[in-house]
């Protein structure tokens, strides 16, 4: 597989200058609070345009295909929580308090979105189910997460009413109005594609930046060793080295197609920092000094998922090539 496959996109090293410019000029006092308003005003911007992108029959499409789209659930809200908790003691002895919470809140979050449509373009799978699945998961994940993180993370003192008032005003909101304004501004945001890329790449980077800036004058990296940082890096590579194979074999057990088996590996396995980082900031939101650590191992799991996914899909892809030719050739013959 050529090298620079496996190169840091743009994005990923804005995160990681995002990270230092946090550690070394981190927002204090005054600043930090104005950082804040800006951020949660940047949420619900990303949320009403995400709710403006998704067309009305994309919903009822997702009622039709009611087999993939509950395997794609279960595999987001069932299979990852469990395996979050399976590998939650290994936490315990090799992680900090924060980054293992951080673990299991990667496995309570919903599916990507627009990554997982194009590794499913590009395997040749479903596309129409992948955007809908992945679409209905985000949508699901609003409400479904913050309750997930309510029953797991009891030492986070269960469900916040006050968190999940955030998260209806803040993200559900903004969805919700979005989506009934489609009618007279889908047009616009369909076709200005890249201004949404700008928003969710825009508002991570800032939720990042508030996040670690609170977390490095806490003491972040002091009381983080680096022994903590591998394990995490560690712990979400065998996540996804547990997920994806588990995922990948109930599809076929199951009597999908080819292309629907694609569509629930590309979209079960994935997990959005998009969607992630605004709740961790809202549900954690009494814990600032730590979120920087909460959310680093979101930010490990994105990366790891992207290099790995563009493996896969290419296999799909290539597989799917060798079989046309062996089809052409056998019809020549």
């Amino acid at each position: 597989m050529p090298r620079r496959r496996f190169r840091p996109d743009n994005f990923t090293l804005a995160l990681l200058g995002t990270v230092v410019l946090a550690s070394l000029l981190p927002c204090r006092g005054e600043a930090a609070r104005i950082f804040d308003v800006i951020t949660d005003a940047a949420i619900a911007l990303l949320f009403f345009l995400h709710g403006a992108k998704l067309p009305r029959h994309a919903i009822v499409q997702g009622m039709t295909h009611w087999r993939l789209h509950l395997t794609v659930f279960a595999s987001t809200f069932v299979l990852f929580p469990l395996l979050g908790l399976l590998l939650r003691p290994l936490g315990h002895m090799l992680l900090t308090p924060d980054l293992t919470t951080g673990v299991l809140f990667v496995c309570l979050l919903p599916s990507t979105v627009q990554s997982s449509i194009a590794f499913t373009s590009i395997a040749g799978g479903n596309v129409p189910a992948a955007v809908v699945s992945a679409s209905m998961s985000n949508l699901i994940g609003i409400v479904l997460t913050p309750l997930l993180v309510g029953l797991l993370l009891e030492s986070h003192g269960g469900v916040s009413w006050h968190g999940v008032l955030d998260i209806v005003l803040l993200l559900l909101l903004p969805f919700t109005v979005g989506h009934l304004a489609r009618s007279w501004i889908g047009g616009f945001v369909d076709r200005r594609k890249p201004l949404l890329g700008f928003t969710d790449q825009g508002t991570i980077l800032l939720v990042v930046y508030t996040a670690f800036s609170a977390a490095v004058v806490q003491g972040l990296w002091r009381d983080t060793p680096v022994s903590a940082l591998l394990a995490t890096l560690s712990a979400c590579a065998l996540l996804l080295a547990l997920a994806m194979p588990t995922i990948t074999w109930v599809a076929r057990r199951c009597g999908f197609s080819r292309a629907d088996e694609i569509t629930i590996v590309f979209c079960g396995s994935k997990k959005s920092m998009a969607s992630g980082i605004p709740m961790a900031k809202i549900l954690f939101a009494d814990q600032l000094g730590g979120l920087g650590a909460l959310v680093l191992p979101l930010m490990i799991f994105h990366q790891l998922q992207l290099m790995v996914c563009a493996v896969v899909a290419q296999r799909y892809a290539d597989g799917a090539a060798m079989a046309g030719a062996g089809s052409d050739s056998i019809e020549a013959d």
